[in-house]
């Protein structure tokens, strides 16, 4: 298929449409408008249904309705409006209601400033609820690859019965580049997809008091409470199969970065630039952040290698959290850090690796 030039936040609206999303409802916050404003031109085209809600809130319910119906559904918002989401998606997780939803990052403390940055890591993969619920968390550092994981968040999501959360940034959203877009499902492959779901889907079923965790999460009793989470803690665990990772010239390095995102791919241009100077960099960029990479650390030959370096648009570091578990105190942990806004810069980022090898 012939590459188009678009812009990401975009490219993650038509990638959406292209998997079979029929159902939109979100609320305008930036840097994230685009994605509804896609939507409201494109549904209408395919057949779907588009919502501008009053608020977040109503939004994220909108799609907790037709998702429990067993449409494709999705929203999207930034940082402080995923934050009112939040119990939303959390009902879609006790109900076993499959979604996606997208957070196109900005700055903070708190709520913040409209610019770029990395600083919901926490809240994307430790605590995007209540009740400890997971889900898989998707973090593109291209626009064609937040096309290729939107495209198959929607089948994570089917398949999990799962709520399931593309986490870009500001950067990613925003920028233009070329990419290449998945096959359109027809309206066939649509219809089935919702035909496929009739077994439990909110579609006038008589009430079956033991199978009703679609209707009233959250109301079972206690040893049907528990038995659900231990089922919900075997797929969480399934997910082991589903981890996506780039690890780049990690074997012989001396010094290996590890970021997300936007920042991993400035980060692999920074291993480009000091392999030509002989450098022996390396770089492990999580794909999926939950369930996080650990077992890439275990690539890196912790005999040569003098230090990692965590590289991320968030003061105070919380990527680097999981990069401390997955290192095991095998090497120190250096930071490269901004945020509020301000991009990571390639400069800092050679600065800080270069530090580590002239150890």
């Amino acid at each position: 298929m012939a590459r188009v030039l678009m812009k990401g936040c975009e490219a993650i609206a038509e990638a959406a449409v292209r998997a079979g999303c029929r159902f939109f409802a979100g609320y305008p916050i930036t840097p994230q408008n685009e994605i509804p404003e896609y939507f409201s031109r494109r549904l209408p085209e395919v057949g779907g249904t588009f919502v501008q809600g009053e608020s977040e809130v109503a939004s994220v319910n909108m799609v907790y309705g037709a998702a429990s119906a067993g449409t494709r559904s999705m929203t999207s918002s930034s940082s402080p409006g995923i934050a009112l989401k939040s119990e939303g998606i959390s009902y879609c997780a006790a109900a076993r209601i499959p979604m996606v939803y997208a957070n196109i990052s900005r700055g903070g403390p708190g709520v913040g400033a409209i610019q770029p940055a990395q600083q919901d890591y926490f809240q994307a993969t430790k605590a995007s609820g209540n009740g400890g619920f997971e889900m898989m968390v998707l973090a593109p550092a291209t626009v064609q690859e937040a096309v290729d994981l939107t495209y198959a968040a929607f089948d994570y999501a089917d398949r999990d019965r799962n709520p399931v959360l593309i986490l870009a940034d500001g950067v990613i959203g925003t920028m233009m580049e070329p990419v290449e877009l998945p096959e359109m499902k027809s309206d066939e492959e649509v219809a089935a997809i919702k035909e496929s779901k009739k077994s439990w889907a909110c579609i006038g079923h008589k009430l079956d008091y033991a199978n009703r965790a679609w209707i009233q999460p959250g109301h079972w009793l206690t040893d049907e409470m528990q038995k659900a989470n231990e089922d919900a803690e075997e797929m969480y665990k399934s997910w082991e199969k589903d981890i996506m990772v780039e690890e780049y010239m990690v074997e012989d390095a001396e010094a290996v970065i590890a970021a997300y995102g936007i920042s991993g791919r400035i980060g692999k241009s920074v291993v480009d630039i000091l392999r030509k100077e002989g450098k022996k960099v390396g770089l492990i960029r999580p794909i999926t952040v939950h369930p996080f990479p650990y077992k890439s650390f275990d690539k890196i030959d912790y005999s040569k290698c003098k230090g990692i370096l965590d590289v991320e648009m968030s003061i105070p570091a919380q990527f680097v959290k999981d990069v401390e578990v997955a290192v095991k105190g095998r090497c120190p942990i250096d930071t490269c850090l901004c945020s509020g806004g301000n991009i990571m810069s390639r400069e800092a980022v050679i600065e800080a690796v270069n530090k580590i090898i002239e150890k």
